[in-house]
């Protein structure tokens, strides 16, 4: 009966010989690295990694603020329309009856009290000053706004050769906005002969 012992042992070697073998696993490779989700994407977003979308403003604005010694100020919003951009909103705090320059200018600061750290008129092209839809003129130059009996001018007037969210030099975003106390003659080089600056503000995207 001490022999039963032999028999079983290479009954039980049989069986694990029959055993699936599962590969041992390599303790030299690395683990994939986990790629970390952007914040605000979805599952199902398809973008490539690194890939970059370029979010332009289509929109802008500017709140104008008075100048030293002045009271005008007023809200614009700038919009892309066929033939170039669509400037419309109030000014307010003008004399009645009264008309003024209004001009995009080439520096979006309005920090030094009399409005002339904005700069000169926006003329990237380098062109005479003038009026526009009549020949020659700056990319910033626009049509006169007249103030009612209130003081108050509705500002309805287009800008062109001017562009709004393509950052290209001729981009109106980050310049400056001015109202000027006379009306722009059309004429005088570069200005318009528009005189002192009574508001200034800052075009931003939307």
């Amino acid at each position: 009966m001490r022999k039963a012992p032999l028999l079983i042992l290479p009954a039980v070697l049989w069986l694990a010989a029959c055993q699936p073998q599962v590969p041992a696993e390599d303790a030299t490779a690395s683990p994939e690295p986990a790629v970390p989700m952007a914040e605000g994407v979805e599952a199902t977003d398809t973008t490539a990694p690194g890939e970059i979308h370029n979010i332009v403003s289509t929109t802008a604005t500017a709140t104008l603020a008075p100048t030293e010694g002045n009271e005008v100020a007023g809200r614009l919003q700038f919009a892309i329309v066929d033939g170039g951009i669509r400037v419309t909103g109030e000014v307010t705090g003008l004399a009645p009856g009264s008309e003024h320059g209004f001009h995009v200018h080439e520096t979006g600061d309005c920090s030094a009290p009399d409005g002339s750290s904005a700069g000169g008129h926006f003329n990237p092209a380098s062109t005479a000053h003038g009026r526009v839809g009549e020949g020659e003129h700056h990319a910033g130059d626009s049509d006169n706004i007249v103030a009612n009996d209130q003081g108050v001018a509705t500002v309805d007037t287009l800008l062109r050769g001017a562009t709004l969210g393509d950052g290209e030099s001729t981009e109106v975003i980050g310049r400056g906005v001015i109202v000027h106390a006379d009306p722009d003659d059309y004429a005088t080089q570069p200005t318009g002969n528009a005189g002192a600056r009574l508001a200034c503000g800052v075009i931003v995207g939307t």
